[in-house]
């Protein structure tokens, strides 16, 4: 029986056991005014916008994106598990252009990043699909508490008490200052739509100008369908006492609308009744099917 470690609050917020060790490194981190910041809630298209933006900063260059595994490219700020090298002493060593990942809410975000005034992609996604995404995630992935039966995950979702917090004051938090900050809010929704159209988004927000062609070699290098089958990016190269991708693959549907087939009746209109409520103060929506 694996031992999972269980969650602890830091700053107000649940986070993973492990993670929670390296929390004053997180706080402290000093950011380079060239760094690129990824932030989503958890499972919303990080590992995606990752793959596109390494891509856009090595100019469609596929051989460079091969240098390593995703999370070792692009780095995952608050990442520490036994017997690996935490997000920051990965990040500390790395030449710039950085590119970093975070699913830290905006309140808690390192205050370097503010000072330099980093660029900063925020990728949202839709309640429903998260939920689901995560609770299969929370299976596999061996540094997270059990997941309980899916009411159980359900329920402790809606009261923010899984890794991350609350899904409504994440969104919610980065969706209200989009503007005072140097920020690009997009969703996922919008990506699997027209990958193209939000791919030049995030080119022309980050100041590049690549040609036609290699704009159109990283949205073939970035379907789901190519990310799945590369090693580089499917996280199968992560050690099993991290995550058992036997249990559930990384990258498992990459769709929108995979609630319908996994929610009841009931559980739907519980989050139904979530979203209508914590929506309430807000202008941000979100669409739920394609």
């Amino acid at each position: 029986m694996v031992n999972r470690p269980p969650i602890k609050i830091v700053s107000g917020m649940p986070i993973l056991g492990p993670f929670a060790e390296n929390w004053e490194n997180v706080q402290d981190f000093e950011a380079r005014e060239d760094d690129l910041l990824i932030v989503t809630y958890p499972k919303s298209g990080t590992t995606w916008m990752s793959e596109i933006l390494d891509l856009m900063i090595h100019n469609g260059d596929d051989m460079k994106t091969q240098r390593g595994a995703i999370f070792q490219r692009v780095p995952f700020l608050e990442y520490a598990v036994p017997d690996m090298p935490s997000g920051t002493e990965i990040l500390n060593a790395l030449e710039s252009q950085r590119v970093i990942k975070s699913h830290l809410p905006a309140h808690l975000l390192p205050g370097s990043f503010w000072e330099k005034q980093c660029k900063i992609i925020y990728l949202a996604r839709n309640v429903k699909d998260v939920l689901v995404s995560y609770y299969h995630f929370y299976r596999m992935a061996i540094v997270h508490p059990e997941p309980g039966t899916f009411d159980e995950f359900l329920q402790n979702f809606i009261d923010g008490k899984i890794a991350f917090g609350s899904w409504s004051d994440h969104v919610k938090g980065w969706w209200k200052i989009r503007h005072q900050k140097d920020i690009l809010y997009l969703f996922y929704e919008d990506m699997l739509e027209d990958p193209k159209r939000e791919i030049l988004k995030v080119m022309k927000f980050i100041g590049k100008d690549l040609p036609e062609e290699v704009l159109e070699k990283i949205h073939q290098r970035t379907t789901f369908k190519t990310m799945k089958e590369n090693h580089m990016a499917n996280y199968s190269t992560i050690p099993s006492h991290v995550m058992d991708l036997s249990v559930s693959p990384f990258m498992r549907k990459g769709i929108c609308g995979d609630w319908k087939d996994q929610l009841t009746v009931a559980q739907n209109e519980i989050l139904d009744e979530y979203y209508k409520r914590e929506m309430r103060d807000t202008d941000l929506t979100f669409r739920f099917e394609n």
